[in-house]
């Protein structure tokens, strides 16, 4: 397989809650005010991404992945999910609050959808003044059957609010309820699943006067409680990394770059996606330099040995599957 930089194209979804700082601050090619996310690497059905730059130009994600196989995803990757990209790599404006919501597990989702389940992290890139996000119940010990119960009037009783800026970083587990709020623009790291169970969608209305479908049901089924709200507590140390998340179904860590380094990944057998919150770095990889703007991402295929990056100003989010951690499950056929 050829290495280099893969960039793809963005897939970008107009979402009722969505606004234009993937359009003004991350540079997406969208006119729309209403743009709610940026897929940036999809491998999920009807949303497959297409390579943007170099030799494998115009070809599919899914087409890399069969020719190439543990090549592009590593041997043990390959091993547990065939010819499927395990992971969805998203950018996120939220002009208004999202629906709060609940992601099934995997043995849920495979129960339910035939699909995998959906743990995700969010690491926030900018934020308005006093912006939030709903994460979890406020009582740890209430029946979920409340989520068949939310209105207006009890919603700031029932869900827990965290306050949140530039740089924060949670992971949200499957089965944990959440919702990011308005003002928060934020980087996305999740399962490849596209499974939502909304239990409340603040009670709006689409153009047609329509409101969307709630899944409390289900929602109520799939929701658990945790301890912990879930985020990093890190001190960010130039030109190293710190690691965010690192769970059986990704690692993410970052990158805070200030000078020209070079990083072995030859003992890594993973693919490495590279996700630009903040500056821009010129990224090496085989005889191929790229450029990587703020919101833009890189897909580095398993193969690779090394990485340069070259910046004075640049956070990176780097992104693996951790083969000794991740769960064998293959995906349903």
């Amino acid at each position: 397989m050829k290495v280099y930089p893969i960039k793809f194209n963005p897939i970008l979804k107009e979402k009722i809650w969505g606004g234009n700082k993937l359009g003004n601050l991350l540079g997406k090619d969208t006119d729309k005010d209403n743009v709610g996310e940026s897929w940036e690497i999809s491998d999920v059905n009807g949303n497959i991404s297409e390579v943007s730059n170099g030799v494998y130009k115009g070809a599919s994600l899914k087409t890399l992945i069969a020719d190439y196989e543990a090549e592009l995803l590593g041997a043990d990757n390959f091993a547990n999910f065939g010819y499927n990209f395990p992971l969805l790599i998203k950018f996120l404006d939220a002009k208004t609050d999202l629906s709060v919501q609940v992601h099934p597990d995997n043995k849920m989702a495979k129960k339910h959808h035939n699909s995998f389940g959906k743990t995700e992290m969010w690491y926030i890139m900018d934020s308005d003044t006093n912006a939030d996000i709903v994460l979890g119940l406020k009582d740890k010990t209430v029946n979920p059957e409340v989520l068949n119960h939310i209105n207006a009037n009890n919603v700031d009783a029932v869900f827990n609010r965290e306050q949140v800026k530039k740089g924060d970083s949670f992971f949200i587990p499957a089965g944990k309820i959440h919702a990011i709020g308005a003002g928060v623009l934020a980087a996305e790291i999740q399962q490849a699943s596209d499974i939502t169970y909304r239990v409340y969608d603040w009670d709006r209305t689409d153009d047609s006067g329509h409101k969307r479908e709630l899944h409390t049901q289900l929602a109520e089924k799939a929701t658990k409680q945790f301890d912990s709200n879930g985020k990093a507590d890190y001190t960010l140390q130039p030109n190293t990394k710190t690691n965010l998340v690192n769970c059986e179904y990704f690692t993410t860590n970052i990158l805070d770059i200030t000078k020209r380094q070079v990083k072995e990944y030859s003992n890594l057998d993973s693919f490495v996606v590279f996700m630009c919150v903040e500056g821009e770095a010129e990224v090496t990889a085989g005889l191929h330099k790229e450029t990587l703007k703020m919101g833009e991402t890189i897909l580095i295929p398993a193969s690779t040995q090394e990485v340069t990056f070259n910046s004075d100003n640049a956070k990176l989010l780097e992104v693996y599957v951790n083969n000794g951690l991740v769960e064998s499950i293959q995906h349903a056929s």
